[in-house]
């Protein structure tokens, strides 16, 4: 995906002939896209011969399959310091943040245009004709991609959500403030995105079956010409790849190219180490955390019949979020595998179609499967009760009153049937608890190190992402099941796909004061403001949450900032081993190359933070490497940084020079940090901060 050729062409007919050169006549029929507004590419439908052909023709920089990708599934805000009066920019109405989703819901009231004006004059982008679609003065720009034209049944074919994920990311980055918002009395209160007053472009790239790479570049191809600010995205493969092979990489470097920095989900597979996805240095990636609300575990009470006893016990075994009253009335309870239809095997999962409903309807039914319940509610059970042996720091949501049990608590359950005539249950509502280890990153959030770029520290930073209550697609339900009835405005869900959205509002909000910063320089500022994360909550330290929590009222004033532009990254991806065809061919420039003076280290990209890989060889007691780094004053004109380092004592820290003097904004000064760290250690971590008694820019340094 290379950059623009100069003057005047017509992409189709580049394309078409590089493609006949290929496959010969019909070529066109192939051709499924063209990206011609801010970059030079096309997909295609092509046999892997052909593919292999077109490879190695002049002029393409890569050649790769389209991959599906996945959707990275009220107080957030008051949590990080950020309140609905804190200082803002009348400038703020002019930011615009795309949204790559699955679109959007514009009747909801987190999208209402009272008091908006016309859209800013900078705004090149449209609103796809459609049916059922209109945009207003708060949703400005709205378009639909499918380039195999095989739109899903279940799905609508405009920019409208059916989804219900596009309309929550899009609310929490810049949704309207909403009094009275809730799911069910749950989270109840006034909602608001981070920039409320910012305007929404829609690019729906995400449908029923996931999201194409075909799609996914042509939306930013759009969004890029449109004239958006921020890009929201909240999209991932199943595994990083490499850069120019990724199309969220790809469309996040012509962004970068163009002032737009990408917001990217760091992924939901944690919490393994190296599963963290979007990993790009040019864009941000975000690790997700919870706040101090927590859903208590759904009441479950049960009542003793043994030795002629009326006893009733009472647990807090599970997590959900219960919208259901049963009213405090017990039901008889009955194991899945105690109820089969045909099979055991498959009835103790509460597969659909294997509970007999004559032995389990009206009943509680104990299964060994997490899903959303369907198998029962279509038995006719009362409730269910799930044994899992995942994580509990989040909540989930049913079909049906149902509560997650612990494999302990599950087995125990399991006891209480096998030795009682008569189980009985209760479940009731689920209620709103204060969480007192808050902030920690959630179980499910992708965790680092960088398996591409080792030296670059990813995630950057961590933001809100567990049970968020936001905007949701009426066209949908709770669960997203058809047989689940409960259709609902706002709904709360998690993942780093709500993360994302939050470093999304940050970042625009930080735009909105400082209109001329690079991608580089915001990025920063997230970066070296962030609220420090304990480690005794957060084990895996920086691989979790990176620089730690976005702390948006500071990011607007860092002090410095470490800023890189297109020259830093094509000297990062010369160190990282591409050609200098390859960059040029992205870059659009003849006189790009990799050359000994472009051969860039990672270590010495100028990134705000710091990865050191301990490379074992020999007998060496210590490992050492220099970073260089560069940083601009964007603070007080005249102003003094002190260098402060705190470090275990396995982990040395040295600064040169140690103070920095500064006599006019943008200034820049460079300066060395050296870190040596004793061989044979597991991750250890400290930090870098640069001090004027004002700004403190905080750097995490982190060897493994």
């Amino acid at each position: 995906m290379g950059d623009l050729p100069k003057g005047e062409f017509s992409a189709v007919t580049l394309h078409n002939n590089m493609l006949e050169q290929v496959v010969g006549s019909g070529a066109s029929e192939l051709l499924l896209h063209s990206y011609r507004r801010s970059f030079n590419g096309f997909a295609a439908k092509l046999t892997n011969e052909e593919a292999e052909k077109l490879a190695d023709m002049e002029g393409v920089v890569s050649v790769f399959q389209s991959q599906k990708k996945e959707l990275h599934t009220a107080r957030s805000w008051d949590f990080v310091g950020f309140f609905e009066h804190s200082r803002r920019t009348v400038l703020e109405s002019d930011i615009i943040v795309a949204v790559l989703d699955t679109g959007i819901w514009p009747e909801s009231e987190s999208f209402d245009d009272k008091e908006f004006g016309p859209p800013p004059k900078k705004w090149k982008g449209s609103c796809q004709k459609s049916s059922n679609f209109t945009c207003n003065n708060k949703i400005i720009g709205a378009r639909y991609y499918r380039a195999k034209g095989d739109y899903p049944l279940e799905d609508l074919q405009s920019p409208r959500d059916s989804v219900g994920h596009g309309s929550h990311t899009a609310s929490i980055a810049a949704g309207a403030v909403v009094s009275n918002a809730s799911l069910y009395g749950f989270c109840a209160g006034t909602i608001r995105g981070g920039v409320p007053s910012a305007r929404i472009a829609v690019y729906k790239i995400c449908w029923y079956d996931g999201c194409y790479d075909e799609d996914i570049l042509a939306a930013f191809d759009d969004a890029i010409a449109d004239g958006v600010d921020i890009i929201s995205l909240s999209v991932g493969g199943f595994f990083a790849s490499e850069y120019f092979s990724d199309s969220i990489a790809i469309g996040a470097f012509h962004s970068m190219k163009n002032g737009i920095l990408t917001s990217n989900s760091a992924g939901n597979d944690g919490p393994y180490y190296a599963s963290v996805v979007n990993i790009s240095p040019w864009s941000l990636s975000v690790g997700a955390s919870v706040t101090d609300l927590e859903f208590s575990h759904a009441i479950l009470y049960y009542r003793s019949h043994l030795f002629l006893l009326d006893r009733i016990s009472t647990f807090r075994l599970g997590t959900s979020i219960n919208t259901f009253d049963l009213k405090g009335k017990f039901y008889p309870l009955i194991w899945g595998a105690d109820a089969p239809k045909y099979s055991s095997s498959e009835s103790r999962v509460c597969l659909p179609g294997s509970l007999n409903e004559t032995l389990v309807k009206g009943k509680i039914v104990l299964c060994d499967y997490l899903d959303f319940m369907e198998g029962p509610l279509q038995a006719g059970v009362v409730g269910a009760l799930i044994r899992d042996d995942g994580f509990k720091d989040f909540a989930y949501t049913f079909m049906l009153p149902a509560l997650v049990l612990g494999l302990t608590d599950g087995r125990d359950i399991l006891h209480y049937i096998n030795t009682t005539k008569k189980a009985e249950a209760a479940i009731l509502r689920s209620t709103e608890e204060k969480d007192e280890l808050a902030p920690y990153v959630a179980s499910f959030s992708s965790r680092g190190p960088n398996i591409l770029s080792l030296d670059i520290l990813k995630p950057d930073i961590t933001a809100p992402g567990v049970d968020i209550l936001a905007a949701w697609s009426e066209a949908t339900t709770v669960t997203g099941v058809i047989n689940d009835k409960r259709i609902v405005p706002y709904n709360i869900i998690s993942g780093t796909s709500m993360s994302c959205p939050h470093a999304t509002a940050v970042a625009a909000y930080v735009k909105s004061f400082h209109p001329t910063w690079s991608p580089s320089a915001i990025k920063s500022a997230l970066l070296t403001t962030a609220w420090p994360m304990s480690p005794k909550t957060n084990t895996d330290l920086e691989f979790a949450y990176g620089s730690g929590l976005i702390n948006p009222s500071s990011a607007i004033d860092p002090g410095l900032v470490y800023d890189a532009g297109e020259i830093d990254y094509i000297k990062f991806l010369c160190g990282q081993g591409y050609s200098s065809k390859q960059l040029r061919l992205v870059t659009g420039d003849n006189k790009t190359g990799c050359t000994k003076a472009t051969n860039g280290s990672a270590l010495d990209l100028n990134y705000p933070t710091f990865a050191l890989v301990v490379s074992l060889s020999g007998d060496d007691t210590y490992f050492s490497r220099d970073f260089h780094r560069t940083v601009t004053n964007v603070g007080s004109p005249v102003s003094t940084y002190n260098a402060i380092v705190n470090a275990p004592k396995e982990l040395d820290i040295k600064v040169k020079p140690n103070v920095l003097s500064f006599k006019s904004i943008g200034e820049k000064k460079s300066f060395v940090v050296t870190v040596a760290v004793k061989v044979g250690l597991p991750t250890v971590s400290g930090t870098s901060v640069w001090d004027d008694g004002v700004h403190k820019v905080r750097s995490p340094v982190v060897a493994f």
